[in-house]
């Protein structure tokens, strides 16, 4: 990490035929370049074609994905809620790397239904800190997320999701930046 800018990882979790994430994930990703001390790398796990093996079966596909969690000095993962939990595809894709998470923040971007995601987000909290990465506490949710966006994949209500989203990116700068000076000083591990 230079001491100007922060990688962050933006990662789309859903690959589901018709899948909302897109719309999601892109305003997301558009907020996120408006910050001045980031740079921002979409990793949409529905282009990646990341295949279903194990995770030491490391394929072609599986160490790019690998080095561009390695390059990234924190995460935003933009989840839906299926079934009160998060994405198949999103597991794997967390599993698939182990050391590439450690000692980095971790922000959420979350949708659905009445619960507006947050229910994939605290067992994603838990997922994550078994990697020994450390989630932030301010989410971006949208609750019946069909009905918060107009045609051009921006939120109705702009204000509170982009307020929302500054406070986060916020602490993931915050986090990243603390995460890095204390690597520097004495590695992890």
């Amino acid at each position: 990490m230079s001491d100007d800018t922060i990688r962050l990882g933006v990662i789309i979790g859903s690959t589901r035929e018709g899948r909302f994430a897109a719309t999601v994930g892109g305003w997301f990703a558009d907020v996120a370049r408006q910050h001045p001390e980031l740079v921002i790398d979409v990793i949409d796990l529905a282009e990646l074609g990341l295949p279903a093996v194990h995770p030491a079966d490391q394929t072609p596909e599986l160490r790019a994905y690998a080095d561009r969690l390695a390059a990234a000095d924190a995460f935003v993962v933009v989840t839906p809620e299926y079934n009160h939990g998060y994405p198949a595809s999103l597991k794997f894709a967390i599993d698939s790397a182990h050391v590439q998470w450690q000692t980095k923040p971790v922000g959420f971007v979350s949708y659905g239904g009445i619960s507006g995601g947050l229910r994939a987000v605290e067992q994603l909290r838990q997922v994550f800190a078994e990697l020994h990465a450390v989630t932030v506490r301010e989410t971006v949710s949208f609750h019946y997320v069909h009905g918060r966006f107009d045609e051009a994949g921006n939120p109705k209500d702009s204000d509170g999701p982009a307020a929302a989203a500054k406070t986060m990116l916020d602490q993931l700068v915050w986090w990243a930046r603390a995460a890095a000076e204390a690597r520097n000083r004495r590695p992890y591990r």
